[in-house]
């Protein structure tokens, strides 16, 4: 039988005044008339347990009591047949290995594997590189395809309104300068109106809540094209290189940056940072320490992005010799030491033992930036037809977030967040 529940005035002002959800008065929630010399009563029925319960039955048309009886009686339907798939013609019997163990049984469908997948990735965990000019248009990269210098009015706004649209809300900025602005000393760096504080300043107008990573280092306004400045004899200077590098950095942090990353490779550049930061008061603003920087012949893209070649030599008096492992735990302690906020390593496919050995050895944010030669070999296998350009692409940027890092610098950024987002290669 089922129950009646009435609703008269005097229900309706009891009901007045209590709260719903721990909010207003019960009228906020739910439409009640208030009481008054028209209001008739209102019959709620509410089925019992017992007819709802007679309501459901089996798709052979029996009720629940009717199965529960038979299964109590130990009649049971019959179960399918239980079908082994069969093993091609030829295939040898043998007798099963004795193993307790087998890992592939964690790896036999494909929501096991997901289940037990260790690690993830996700559009938060980019940071796409801009390279940005003076110029209105876009100039494409020939070595890096998909790639273009940026005009920084325009161009540069839609690619970060198409980044934002699939989750990428960090940026790290890379000018091309006219080479007329290019002095040994590396000046233009600091220039409150140079390009780099142009950019930060409309960047954070338009976009107030994205994160903008800078470049701290001389060589793209540098007549030498070396990350410090070079004394005649082809020494790069460290003390006073790191002196034009604090002005920079405050200039860019003066802009709007929320994260400066010295990726010159100076000693002692980390600790002259923090230091000139908090002196103009900048204490919130981070440092990403380029930490392992190898000089790397991966990097020839991205010279060619930003015409920034050394006039001269190379710089392996002050990027890491590829060959080394251990000096990258030097570079940590100091860097940890002096301030720094985010350790990165740069190459990342090739290095993925020392994203691992920083990641072992310091509990600080870990970066890693897939240069320009990395997304270009991609890139180039793909177009030739001798990889799946966006399995490769997934699976290396996976492989550096399973080394430990916790950030990757990509200019895939934008192409993976796509994937991830179901929407494909955007």
């Amino acid at each position: 039988m089922a129950s009646t529940v009435s609703f008269s005035p005097s229900n309706v002002q009891m009901f007045q005044g209590r709260s719903c959800h721990g909010h207003s008065a019960f009228g906020s929630c739910f439409a009640v008339p208030r009481a008054g010399p028209r209001l008739r009563s209102t019959a709620v029925r509410v089925s019992s347990e017992q007819e709802a319960a007679a309501a459901v039955r089996a798709p052979s048309g029996r009720t629940i009591e009717e199965c529960e009886a038979d299964a109590v009686a130990g009649k049971f339907p019959a179960p399918p047949p239980l079908v082994r798939p069969k093993a091609p013609e030829g295939t040898p019997e043998i007798r099963p290995l004795d193993m307790t163990k087998r890992p592939r049984r964690n790896r036999k469908s494909p929501a096991l594997r997901a289940a037990f997948q260790e690690t993830s990735i996700s559009p938060a965990n980019f940071v796409l590189p801009l390279f940005i000019h003076e110029g209105e248009d876009d100039a494409p990269i020939g070595a890096m395809p998909g790639c273009y210098r940026l005009g920084w009015r325009h161009g540069l706004l839609d690619e970060v309104y198409k980044a934002r649209d699939v989750g990428v809300n960090s940026f790290v900025l890379f000018p091309k300068v006219p080479d007329a602005l290019k002095t040994p000393t590396g000046d233009e760096a600091y220039n409150d109106n140079g390009l780099v504080p142009r950019t930060i300043r409309l960047l954070k107008d338009k976009f107030p809540d994205i994160v903008i990573y800078t470049d701290v280092a001389l060589d793209p306004y540098s007549s030498d094209g070396h990350d410090g400045i070079v004394r005649e004899d082809g020494v790069i200077m460290n003390d006073e290189t790191v002196y034009q590098l604090c002005k920079q950095a405050v200039s860019q942090a003066r802009a709007g940056a929320d994260v400066v990353s010295p990726s010159d490779m100076m000693d002692g550049r980390v600790g002259a940072l923090r230091a000139a930061l908090d002196a103009e008061g900048f204490h919130d603003v981070s440092i990403m320490s380029y930490t392992a920087k190898y000089s790397s012949s991966f990097y020839g893209p991205f010279r060619e992005a930003l015409d920034s070649n050394p006039r001269f030599g190379d710089k392996k008096t002050y990027q890491m010799n590829p060959a080394n492992y251990r000096e990258a735990l030097i570079e940590t302690a100091a860097d940890e030491a002096e301030g720094a906020d985010i350790l990165l390593v740069k190459p990342g496919l090739p290095y993925l033992d020392i994203i691992r050995l920083l990641r072992d050895n310091s509990a600080l944010p870990i970066a890693a930036y897939q240069v320009s030669g990395e997304y270009s070999m991609i890139k180039a296998g793909g177009a030739l037809g001798m990889i799946d350009e966006q399995k490769v692409m997934m699976e290396s940027l996976m492989c550096l977030r399973r080394a430990g890092a916790d950030v990757i610098l990509t200019y895939f950024a934008r192409q993976a967040a796509g994937v991830l987002c179901g929407m494909g290669s955007k």
